[in-house]
């Protein structure tokens, strides 16, 4: 996929992640919240974390978001929780393009099934080491890990 303006790319997300309907081969639907866009396709210049600069190239890896989450080869690990420092049974990292990651947070619905929130993407080429070396990723633990009283 390939389009002239950051304008472009955004429509394309909202068109198809945020007004689409995308399950995963285990049946978890995933929601895409269209400020997550600027997480996903902008990247930072200076090293204060501001992502200010649009990046064509993870731009034109949209369409493997889909790709990877639907993919039922992809392999899964348990993702990295910056805010409590590690790894979480509920983060979910799916990896089938090259170093490609999709990362996607678990919750539970009011009945009880799984639902995922669509956190960000990226080549992973310094830190896939890092992802290949986690856990797999399992429901049971994530549910557990759901469930359990606080």
């Amino acid at each position: 996929m390939k389009y002239e303006t950051s304008a472009e790319y955004r429509q394309h997300y909202e068109r198809v992640y945020c007004r689409g309907n995308i399950r995963t081969p285990d049946e978890i639907r995933v929601y895409f919240d269209a400020k997550k866009f600027d997480h996903a396709f902008y990247e930072s210049v200076e090293r204060d974390g501001r992502k200010e600069t649009f990046s064509e190239v993870r731009a034109q890896r949209i369409d493997w978001i889909q790709a990877t989450l639907t993919h039922p080869d992809a392999v899964l690990f348990q993702g990295w929780n910056k805010a409590i420092r590690q790894v979480d049974a509920t983060r979910r990292v799916a990896v089938i393009y090259e170093d490609f990651v999709v990362v996607i947070a678990m919750s539970l619905k009011r009945d009880s099934t799984l639902k995922a929130n669509f956190i960000t993407c990226y080549q992973a080429n310094s830190s896939i080491g890092k992802i290949r070396s986690s856990p797999t990723w399992s429901r049971e633990e994530c549910v557990r890990s759901l469930t359990k009283p606080e």
